[in-house]
């Protein structure tokens, strides 16, 4: 068994073997003890200021870590850990066990080889969707609170914007984050209970927490305790936290951990200078990072994740609507990673198998279309890999310009995301070679063009626009043979249609030929 790649370097199975050794800790031999770690695992993204047009931009920063209890928060190596757990994003702000082996060389330090959930969503991560992914993702429903703390550097007294103007950020009317998100999530989740509060004396000089990279940790620690004489964190899912000056060049989100009301916790958690509270798409974009969510990219193959404008997870500036007390505003976040949090109903997805050789007419709702009756996530799976977390899948959803966020879209156009190895989506076009910045004509699909996918498994064609979104077609790329075509059926109407090899069952698809 041990010459398996996959059990030595973080495979599926090395994961199961982790899976079974934890659901047995109590019997576990002592020479297991120095191999696994427990502890919450927080993830942070830094997103820097976008850059003065003919400048060149700064990359993205992330970061990835332990937090096993005061005073024991490990820095971990974010490509082993990457590689380890398959769907890493999927686990942020959760209780995980990262198991090691031995290095290769002597001497060397243990490499991380498998990280799974040990919480009590752990059970999720050993099932399988039906597009051949795991499924790891724990669901975001309900209330989720926020508090905002606003803190200036010790020797830095400036105050930017008063408590009442980051108080109103999370309201609910159209174009405050607590209707941003509601919207979003299809009514999941809400901000009801959200607080500002501030602005707070930091103890130490801006110098103190701030370098290359800032010390977020110190941060997140000395604005929590100014702030706790005040603050009720009971029941707060994340903390944002304003300062009054530059931090690092970035804006940051993710998690941390620190003492609230006198007992240790960890929330999510974002990191905002000026320039990133002023803009409500920014400070949803790092929000968004404390959800668990990821950036998306496009298909260029460049190192700039923020050249898709279609997502807020990956361009929140460009093609955003505005307002003139928030400053630009969120646009949407791609459907797949939006069901990766339970904000898709399943009344709203449809797989098209691999090996479905049926052509079907799906009525494809926009992303802003709340309770309609159509599909809002089309996925077109590929055949499963070895290692599930390897299965490519392809994502189909609809989009058009609406007010208040999604206002200054590049068009009104069906937008196909492809989900590669470890849960990064990458928005697709066809131009040849792709666009750097996917705003193109062709990153978008209109009525009468037709996109194939590159590994030949299917074809989407955009019918017509309708009242709610897209009529699209998806078929199997044709392909000349010599062996029959399909047995053919009859519909109820008389119309010829092919049997796929495995039903689509949804009331607004039409399976014909």
């Amino acid at each position: 068994m041990y010459g398996n790649a996959n059990v030595r370097r973080g495979g599926p199975l090395r994961r199961y073997v982790v899976w079974l050794a934890l659901a047995c800790a109590a019997a576990l031999p002592t020479a297991w003890a120095g191999e696994i770690e427990r502890g919450v695992l927080l993830l942070r993204w830094g997103d820097a200021r976008p850059a003065a047009p003919g400048q060149a931009g700064h990359p993205p920063r992330f970061t990835a870590w332990l937090d096993a209890g005061p005073g024991a928060h490990r820095r971990l190596d974010v490509a082993q850990a990457t590689r380890a757990a398959g769907d890493l994003y999927a686990l942020a702000n959760r209780r995980v066990a990262v198991s090691h082996a031995a290095a290769g060389k002597r001497g060397s330090r243990p490499v991380i080889d498998a990280i799974v959930p040990v919480d009590h969503e752990a059970q999720r991560a050993q099932v399988e969707g039906d597009d051949g992914r795991p499924r790891l993702a724990a669901p975001v429903h309900g209330s989720t609170r926020w508090i905002t703390l606003m803190c200036r550097f010790a020797d830095m007294p400036a105050e930017p914007k008063s408590r009442d103007f980051f108080q109103s950020q999370y309201g609910d009317a159209p174009g405050q984050l607590g209707h941003y998100w509601s919207q979003v999530s299809q009514g999941a989740i809400d901000l009801a209970g959200s607080q500002a509060y501030g602005w707070y004396a930091l103890p130490r000089q801006r110098s103190a927490y701030t370098g290359a990279q800032a010390d977020l940790s110190l941060l997140f620690a000395d604005c929590v305790a100014a702030a706790d004489g005040e603050v009720d964190f009971t029941g707060a899912m994340g903390v944002n936290l304003m300062f009054n000056e530059e931090l690092d060049g970035y804006a940051w989100g993710g998690g941390a951990c620190a003492s609230f009301d006198g007992a240790y916790g960890c929330l999510r958690a974002t990191w905002n200078p000026p320039w990133a509270f002023l803009n409500l798409a920014a400070l949803a974009h790092e929000m968004g990072h404390g959800y668990g969510l990821p950036h998306s990219d496009n298909s260029d193959g460049d190192a700039d994740t923020y050249d898709n404008p279609w997502d807020l997870m990956s361009d929140a500036w460009r093609h955003a609507g505005s307002d003139p007390v928030y400053g630009l505003l969120p646009k949407y976040i791609n459907a797949y990673q939006r069901e990766r949090l339970g904000w898709v109903a399943p009344a709203g997805r449809l797989t098209v198998q691999a090996e479905d050789i049926g052509t079907h007419d799906v009525m494809l709702d926009t992303a802003d279309m709340l309770g309609g009756s159509g599909v809002q996530l089309l996925v077109l799976a590929l055949p499963t890999q070895p290692d599930p977390f390897a299965t490519v899948v392809y994502i189909v959803e609809a989009r058009r310009r609406t007010t208040p966020y999604e206002s200054n879209l590049a068009g009104d156009a069906v937008i196909i995301h492809a989900l590669r190895a470890y849960g990064t989506t990458q928005s697709l076009d066809s131009d040849v070679p792709p666009a750097t910045y996917s705003a193109n004509e062709g990153s978008m699909l209109r009525p009468g063009e037709r996109f194939r996918l590159p590994q030949g498994q299917h074809q989407v064609d955009v019918i017509a626009a309708t009242a709610t979104g897209f009529l699209v077609r998806v078929g199997p790329v044709a392909r000349v043979m010599s062996s029959p075509l399909p047995a053919l059926v009859r519909s109820e109407s008389g119309a010829a249609v092919s049997s796929p090899s495995r039903p689509l069952r949804h009331p607004h698809v039409n399976r014909h030929r």
